[in-house]
């Protein structure tokens, strides 16, 4: 079975950084990347999305964190055609990811921000997230294409938010396309309530990663605020009807990223202790040992 390494999406959160999980002495910036590394072996920088992220930056994080520990940084905006803010364009560029001199000047910058972490062996996966108005068909597929070009060598791994990539007809595909390019399909736990609803699908693309990311079961998903969207507190039984799917997809790949995006508070912390404690442990919590118990 390969290596799981199980984190959350973000060190820096401010409702982590202001809900007292960080210990006196330990609130800076430095202090704050130690801790986080002391207890977990992976991270998502969910930083990059918002703002390009800096050479010296990175440098630093590789030097503050120990030996094995990884990165994975999610994609600035404008690369996965998300709505950028002009005031996060490098040098007064436009916010015009159609525009070939911009998207050149941004994927160098971007290029350039993660080099260092690249070269200390600390790049995990670049993440690229998609928005759910990227729907599966040939523009999103030459879209694919574009990025892989760009990103050849890097480790890189998917999350469509549109759930046709999933549905029956088009799961084959999809699959058959990000493996064409080596990417890796990222699996998501999230509430199965909605239209929008992406399903727990784990498809194995590329042999030497998978990502899980669990954003939480809110039902204000499509409506309400980050908080609304990501306030949810994981009970362990929910966690514990993932394992099957995280031992399977651990006997298929490399190594496999098991990420919590429930960012609020300390619920994403808590979270990632108790999947690492189940995964170490007989798999199963002990409200479903009971439950096993009491069946004939």
């Amino acid at each position: 079975m390969s290596e799981i390494l199980v984190g959350t999406c973000s060190w820096t959160d401010r409702a982590l950084t202001g809900s007292g999980w960080y210990p006196p002495g330990r609130r800076d910036a430095e202090g704050r990347l130690r801790h986080y590394a002391e207890q977990f072996p992976v991270v998502e920088v969910d930083s990059a999305y918002y703002a390009l992220p800096g050479a010296r930056n990175s440098r630093q994080w590789a030097e503050r964190t120990p030996p094995g520990f990884v990165f994975d940084v999610k994609a600035f905006s404008l690369l996965t055609g998300h709505p950028t803010r002009s005031s996060a364009m490098p040098g007064g560029l436009p916010a015009e990811p159609g525009n070939p001199t911009v998207l050149d000047e941004v994927w160098a910058r971007f290029t350039e921000g993660i080099e260092p972490l690249r070269a200390a062996g600390r790049l995990g996966s670049v993440l690229f997230q998609f928005p759910p108005w990227f729907r599966p068909g040939q523009r999103a597929g030459e879209f694919l294409r574009e990025c892989a070009e760009r990103t050849a060598g890097w480790p890189v791994a998917v999350e469509f938010r549109h759930p046709g990539w999933w549905r029956k007809e088009w799961a084959d595909v999809t699959c058959a396309l990000l493996a064409r390019y080596g990417m890796s399909a990222v699996a998501v736990d999230m509430t199965q309530t909605l239209p929008s609803s992406i399903p727990p699908v784990a498809p194995v693309t590329a042999p030497r990663l998978s990502v899980v990311r669990f954003h939480g079961r809110s039902t204000a998903w499509g409506s309400g605020s980050k908080e609304d969207r990501f306030r949810y507190e994981y009970g362990e039984d929910e966690l514990a009807e993932w394992l099957p799917r995280l031992r399977s997809l651990a006997g298929r790949v490399e190594q496999l990223h098991v990420l919590f995006n429930n960012c609020c508070g300390t619920a994403s912390v808590r979270a990632a202790e108790t999947m690492r404690r189940l995964l170490a442990g007989t798999g199963r919590s002990p409200a479903l040992e009971g439950q096993a118990a009491r069946e004939p």
